[in-house]
């Protein structure tokens, strides 16, 4: 049984325009690359304490970068490339313009949907309620609604998406180009030379080091802080004043997408694979250095998503995708990729659920551990890893077997041909 719902479409699906001579190509290390994008968000965002986490799995506290920072970016930017060669399967097969429009909005309203349903559950506040002593259902139902975070990766996933389709449906590469750049020098101008409201005038350059005080955060409150109304903050509650994926600070992410399409149009050339991959080396080499330069003046930060960052991990993207390309389908080197071929098939499922799991396992779910209650992955982590492994070493192995756990999940729905797609 194949569910056929995808925002993510399957790699190898090349239209016949962009195969070479030989006949229809099939490029497995798409798969795998999106693949161990997915594995890493898991392992990143699982580990066993929040407290010992290796320098390299943690995100740079804000300017900066480490080697987590790249992993969203990185399927943003696959996105954008098996979003150009799906729509160009679909366009041979006949379809029309109206149609393939009409798919880009559904998928990236699901993809928006799926992370605002995770983002609400279980849909009802399962701790103490604030001013109210014993809770009904409904007064939690009622607070979890004031407190339901609107954006997320998902969600800026869904957003990204579908204006990065929209924006290159029928334009030409000159102009797709212009829009990249409108959008990534826009963005640096409005964060860095427009004054931030409520800030005695100071422009926005002054303020970047403050995460609260930016454009950015100034827009998350005034779009998504409904408090004054009596509706409630739907800010991330980590922050409160402002939102990683918000909703300012989403307009260059639909650049990193519109990059990994420019890719994807690359990648689909009638030319030797050889060629192509000396293209993909040569171009990121060149947007990891235009990045680095752009960080001077607009520093790489991931949590503004700032258009030196978007520069820099498309770069680092696109040679690390040759790379993966040149081994898998150049070289054939092909024993190992299975593993991420299951994650790259059904990531969907992979982020939703695991999603969903961790809200359980983290926070809801609870065990009795020495007398004490406390979170059922607490109750895991310290009798499976914590009772014979170091602390940064219990942590890593437990988010080592949080990927494992989801890969048998994701395995056995390969076996069996289920794979959601949006």
């Amino acid at each position: 049984m194949a569910i056929t719902l995808s925002s993510l479409p399957r790699a190898q699906e090349l239209p016949p325009a962009a195969s070479p001579p030989r006949g229809r190509e099939r490029l497995l290390s798409l798969d795998v690359f999106r693949g161990l994008t997915v594995a890493g968000m898991l392992l990143v965002n699982d580990p066993g304490s929040w407290e010992h986490i290796y320098p390299p799995l943690e995100h740079a506290p804000w300017n900066g970068w480490t080697p987590t920072d790249l992993v969203f970016p990185f399927f943003l930017f696959i996105v954008g490339i098996t979003t150009y060669l799906s729509l160009n399967v679909r366009r041979a097969r006949g379809d029309d313009e109206h149609a393939i429009r009409m798919q880009i909005i559904r998928r990236g309203a699901l993809i928006f949907l799926f992370g605002l349903l995770v983002n609400g559950f279980p849909y009802f506040t399962f701790g103490d309620v604030p001013g109210i002593a014993d809770p009904t259902l409904l007064q939690r139902m009622g607070d979890r609604l004031l407190h339901w975070r609107i954006m997320g990766v998902l969600q800026r996933i869904g957003v990204a998406y579908m204006l990065a389709g929209l924006l290159t449906q029928r334009t030409t590469l000159r102009q797709q180009v212009g829009i990249i750049a409108g959008l990534l020098f826009g963005y640096w101008i409005v964060m860095t030379v427009l004054p931030v409201p409520g800030e005695g005038g100071a422009i926005g350059a002054l303020l970047l080091n403050d995460p609260q005080r930016t454009m950015a955060a100034w827009t998350d409150r005034l779009v998504l802080d409904w408090s004054g109304a009596g509706l409630g903050n739907h800010l991330w509650v980590s922050s409160v004043t402002w939102d990683p994926e918000g909703v300012l600070s989403t307009l260059p992410a639909v650049g990193t997408v519109m990059l990994g399409n420019l890719a994807g149009r690359w990648i689909g050339e009638h030319r030797p694979l050889a060629e192509r991959l000396s293209g993909l080396f040569a171009v990121g080499a060149l947007g990891m250095m235009v990045g680095l330069m752009w960080n001077w003046v607009f520093p790489i930060n991931k949590s503004l998503w700032t258009s030196s960052y978007v520069v820099f991990c498309a770069g680092i993207a696109a040679v690390s995708l040759a790379t993966v390309m040149w081994i898998v389908d150049y070289q054939k080197v092909r024993g190992w990729t299975r593993f991420f071929v299951v994650y790259g098939l059904n990531p969907t499922i992979a982020f939703v659920g695991s999603g969903v799991m961790a809200r359980c396992i983290y926070s809801i779910f609870k065990v009795t551990y020495e007398g004490k209650r406390i979170p059922l992955q607490a109750g895991i982590y310290q009798t499976l890893f914590a009772s014979w492994l170091d602390p940064i070493n219990a942590s890593l192995a437990f988010a080592v077997a949080f990927v494992l756990f989801w890969y048998a999940i994701l395995y056995v729905l390969y076996k069996r041909n289920i794979i959601l797609k949006v």
